[in-house]
């Protein structure tokens, strides 16, 4: 292969595959500030401890698996294990950068993804049973549906469009961590004691971060420094506005306050929802995707607190309904005057790619469930997923690492 390489393409790429890497710390900036004072530790650490397990990973097996030669449309081969074939020339999918430059900025999606999944056990379980979770879950969920989607799997043959990770991504870490909430179960106390966040400024700080990486996660995944990238950065932009704003309305109006948690929140629900849209639809369809983050993402939050179910930090209502919005977006407002590789979507005449995109979203919902529920039980069973009730009332922090957030 003649080498094509772009110094502005690696560069760019690069510098997005720092800005997701940052969004995993980030996350664990917004999910430690909603948790309470005993568990801030334990719920950063989930993030970065993510950030060296799956680095690691996916280096191993993870890349080879999620974009090696495809095996039936539903995975890859071994044939990069360990990165073996995988350098400094141009590889099969981005022919204007390094092979590993590709390689290192799909790292960071993986990294971040089953960090989505831990606001919705936080405060409850075992390091023990986390550690073996994300990596079973990264290795069985998340490799094979990148793959699916982005690899040349069944999804990418059938025409899905998902530009950075709604369905890889939101959907699988969202309803992932709906299952987990359930089979864990609710936490000591929930329903009857306060557990309010702790620190409300650390959650903003993170979700200030979260959008500041976002730029990598979505105008990167053009791969060129070009026109497409300009778009997805307005387009994340703009939704992420749109729906901070929409969520502090509608919760101003449910609750009679503007709430600074939910114009964060608010935010992260339209990053969630523009992200397999963003290379796909201009800037007007954006505002309407992040209006529609605030309003689903707002509602589907509320329906699970009236459900009692115990999703600590809210991950299925904005990211497993914030994924499902925006692939079904992409489905309508998808245009090939924004990318010309893409198909129209119903807005412009071609209802089938609605279609296409409901079956996305439908094989990655019962296979992230499937096996979500399946990999918990056998940990439960070998390993036990929750601390005892009396370390679970003391806190994870000194239970499960024996050291304080602050000092008194």
């Amino acid at each position: 292969m003649p080498n094509t390489i772009s110094a502005g393409d690696t560069a760019w790429l690069l510098a997005s595959a720092a800005l997701v890497m940052l969004m995993t710390p980030a996350l664990g900036f917004f999910y430690g500030g909603l948790v309470r004072r005993k568990n801030v530790l334990a719920t950063i650490m989930h993030s970065f401890f993510i950030l060296a397990l799956i680095s690691v990973q996916w280096v191993l097996w993870g890349y080879t698996l999620a974009f090696g030669p495809d095996h039936g449309g539903l995975i890859g081969g071994l044939d990069w294990l360990a990165l073996r074939g995988v350098g400094q020339d141009p590889g099969p999918y981005a022919p204007t950068v390094p092979h590993e430059a590709y390689m290192v900025f799909q790292m960071m999606f993986a990294v971040i993804t089953p960090a989505l999944i831990t606001g919705a056990f936080a405060e409850r379980k075992r390091f023990k049973a986390f550690v073996v979770f994300t990596l079973l879950w990264a290795t069985f969920v998340y490799d094979p549906v990148a793959h699916w989607v982005w690899g040349g799997g069944w999804l990418g043959q059938l025409g899905a469009l998902d530009f950075a990770g709604g369905t890889v991504v939101h959907i699988t870490s969202g309803v992932s961590a709906l299952v987990a909430a359930l089979v864990l179960g609710r936490r000591v106390g929930f329903g009857r004691e306060a557990m309010d966040p702790h620190d409300a400024t650390m959650t903003v700080l993170g979700a200030s971060l979260l959008w500041f990486g976002w730029f990598g996660f979505n105008a990167g995944s053009a791969i060129n420094a070009g026109g497409l990238a300009a778009n997805a950065f307005v387009v994340t932009n703009t939704a992420a506005a749109m729906a901070a704003l929409t969520w502090m309305t509608v919760s101003w109006l449910h609750k009679g306050a503007p709430s600074v948690l939910g114009a964060a929140a608010g935010a992260v629900a339209g990053l969630v929802a523009i992200t397999p849209a963003s290379g796909y639809v201009d800037v007007s369809a954006s505002i309407l995707i992040g209006l529609g983050a605030g309003v689903f993402c707002y509602t589907a939050i509320q329906l699970t607190k009236r459900l009692k179910v115990d999703d600590a930090l809210d991950v299925f209502g904005v990211h497993g309904v914030g994924g499902a919005w925006g692939a079904l977006a992409t489905g309508i407002f998808a245009t090939v005057a924004i990318n010309s590789g893409a198909k129209d979507g119903l807005a412009y005449g071609n209802p089938g790619q609605l279609g296409i995109q409901a079956i996305a979203v439908g094989a990655s919902v019962v296979y992230s469930a499937v096996m979500t529920f399946v990999i918990l039980k056998l940990i439960d069973v070998f390993v036990g997923l929750r601390v005892p009730e009396s370390e679970e009332v003391l806190g994870l922090d000194a239970s499960q690492h024996r050291e304080a957030a602050y000092q008194i």
